[in-house]
Order: C-alpha cells, then structure tokens, then sequence
C-alpha cells in the first residue's frame, strides 16, 4: 500500500488539551498508521514551539498562540509554518469549527486536496458565525469531502444539508484496549467508598452538560451519583448540591485513566444529561458503551443518540428535565434484568460500530479515494 501524508489541522494537540476533538485526532492518527499514513498535526500552542514531537506513530508541530478568542487562536508564524508544511503533504485534513483555518487556508494559497471531519455546528458564538458564515460555507464548499461523525448531527445540523453530495459518516471510534488494566487497588478503594449500586459521569463541567438538572433528579431520592471532571461549572454545581441538601452525590474532581477504568467498571449506570448541541458527539459516553454499561441521554439530535439507543442501550430522555432523568435512574435500579441486557447490547453496538480500527479503516479509505490511489 503506497505511503501518503496527511496533514492535520486543530486549534490544540492532546498534548495540550485532552478534549473530545484532541482526542479523536490522536485515535485517528495511531489508526490510519498502520495502513502506511503519515501523519502531521499542526496546532497552536505557547509551549514545544521550535521542535517536532514525536509521538511515535505520528508528529505534532506547533505554532505559537498569539491570541485567543471567541474560542478560537491566531497566531502569525503559523502562515509560514503552515504554507511549508502544506506544500509537503499530499492532503490536508481540517478539524471544524475553528475558523482560523479557513483563514489560513485561503492566505496561504493552499493548492492540495482537503478534507474536512465536521465535529460540530458553531453554537454559542452567534456573533462570530455571522461575520464567519460566507467563509465558512465557501470553505466547506471547496472541500473534496465533508466527514461528520453520526447521521443525527447530519441530519439535524442548519449548515450541512446542502453539501449532501459530499458528506461522509463515519463514526468516532475508540480502542478499549488502549485503556490501563484495573488496579486492585484502586478498584478496592472505590468499592469500599461506593458500597452501593451508582449512577456515573465523567467529563468536563460545562455550561452543556446538563449536570445542573441531573442534581435536582435526586432530590428526596437514594440514587448514588458520581461526578469526575473538573471545569468552570465547579462551585455553581457544589454550591446547588449543598443548596438542595444532597448527601448521595460526590464530586471527585479530575481522575486518571486508571481510576477512570474502575469507575467505569463499579457504576450501576453512566449518566450523560448533556442538554445542548455543543454535545455533537460525547467520547465519555461511548467510553460507557465500550466497558458495557447501560446510558442514560437526553436527546439533541447530536451523536449521543446515535452511540444510546433507546430501550436498546439505555434510555434517552427530555433534555432539561429532573423528573425525566429521575424516572430513567429509577427504571436502571428497579429492572436490573433489563438493564444487564441494555450492558451488553451497548457493548455490542460499540464492538459493531464504534471501533477505532473501523475508523482507520474508513479514513484511509476517503484519503485514498481523494487520491485515486
């Protein structure tokens, strides 16, 4: 199979951020290696600035960040930085949103083929999305494909539906195996601290997830809810927490991969109230599906219905609403024969559809179609 480089583009590399989308391009780059991809990611960062890191499978070249704003960098080495790299590669793969690269794109003249995995809508910076908006679809116009990571993002997005003639899906993968083997010891710890069946979450504390409606869900209940993550949202919720007088949730601030796997393995159910369309996919519930655990959602018309089936993997609710979430906690407790069958079609559906090796699969096949190749 012949050789071809791919060169990235994202705000952040993992090695910087661990968000959803870092996360992703790191999956994607260790997978499509194996079927001789050479990958590049650039990114902006103000560390590693005058090295290429090597992350053995694929390398990351950083710019330095000049500004941030509006959730987006600029940086002005990065238009030198990115014409060299550009000219040196055979595609260019860009990461939507992030609107400095369209701008980088047209500044630099880029003459290759490029392609575009579309991760989520622009939400919440409405002002930025009408100065952005001609760019943008001239952008996404230009592209060779459009790749989005479930048919309900497709389907329910504003921006996407005229590029149907371009639009792939292909859904995020992850590698279970990639994950640490269970600490005893940690997992004793856990087990003596959550002697009782308890509801899971892990992830950032953001204004979309939804976990303010979830706390009132427990009210006057003896539902066990763990939260692990950090983030802005972190005083307002234990301040809500001790407000509704909670004494059966926890917070456990940021964890590590090897208290993750145990969390993930003790939890009755993962708990996932995410509430907007910012949440365009959720890896942290897949993540769930992958060790098997039924899944509570909320349906946004995003990916986290496409990963929880309802009756199927787990139950999908209203967004916004406690006595919905309430219901949900108490059907998992009360039927534990459904929801043992709801684990294992989870983990099935994840075996079926959500691999990493099936990503890399379908990734290389899109670049090699780009190529003719």
């Amino acid at each position: 199979m012949k050789k071809i480089r791919i060169l990235h583009f994202y705000k952040k590399s993992i090695l910087d951020s661990y968000g959803g989308v870092e996360k992703f391009i790191d999956t994607l780059c260790q997978g499509t290696y194996e079927f001789n991809v050479e990958n590049i990611l650039f990114s902006l960062s103000k560390k590693n600035l005058n090295q290429e890191i090597d992350l053995k499978k694929y390398s990351v070249i950083n710019a330095k960040e000049d500004i941030y704003i509006f959730s987006t960098g600029f940086s002005f080495e990065a238009f030198s930085k990115f014409k060299k790299l550009s000219e040196s590669v055979d595609i260019i793969h860009y990461h939507f949103p992030n609107p400095f690269a369209d701008i980088l794109h047209y500044f630099c003249g880029v003459k290759k083929p490029f392609v575009i995995t579309y991760h989520s809508d622009i939400i919440k910076q409405k002002l930025i999305l009408f100065i952005y908006k001609f760019l943008m679809h001239k952008f996404l116009k230009a592209s060779k494909n459009i790749v989005v990571t479930s048919y309900n993002y497709l389907n329910s997005s504003p921006s996407l539906g005229q590029y149907l003639n371009k639009v792939e899906v292909v859904p995020i993968g992850i590698d279970s195996q990639d994950y640490p083997k269970i600490d005893q010891k940690i997992f004793r710890n856990f087990q003596n601290q959550f002697k009782e069946p308890f509801f899971l979450f892990i992830g950032a504390l953001r204004y979309y997830k939804g976990l303010e409606f979830a706390l009132r869900a427990l009210v006057g209940t003896d539902f066990k809810f763990v939260i692990a993550g950090d983030g802005e949202l972190k005083f307002k919720l234990l301040k809500l927490a001790n407000n509704l007088k909670l004494q059966n949730v926890t917070f456990l601030g940021e964890i590590t991969d090897k208290e993750k796997v145990c969390l993930l393995n003790l939890c009755r159910c993962f708990l996932f109230p995410s509430n907007r369309r910012s949440e365009a996919f959720g890896i942290s519930l897949l993540e769930a599906a992958a060790f098997g655990k039924p899944m509570i959602s909320c349906e946004i018309g995003t990916g986290t219905s496409f990963i929880n089936i309802h009756n199927k993997t787990g139950l999908v609710v209203k967004p916004n609403s406690p006595s919905e979430i309430h219901n949900a906690m108490k059907f998992i407790i009360s039927n534990p024969e459904i929801s043992n069958k709801m684990s294992l079609n989870a983990r099935k559906r994840y075996l079926e559809i959500f691999t990493a090796e099936k990503q890399a699969k379908e990734y290389n096949r899109i670049y090699r179609n780009i190529l003719n190749i």
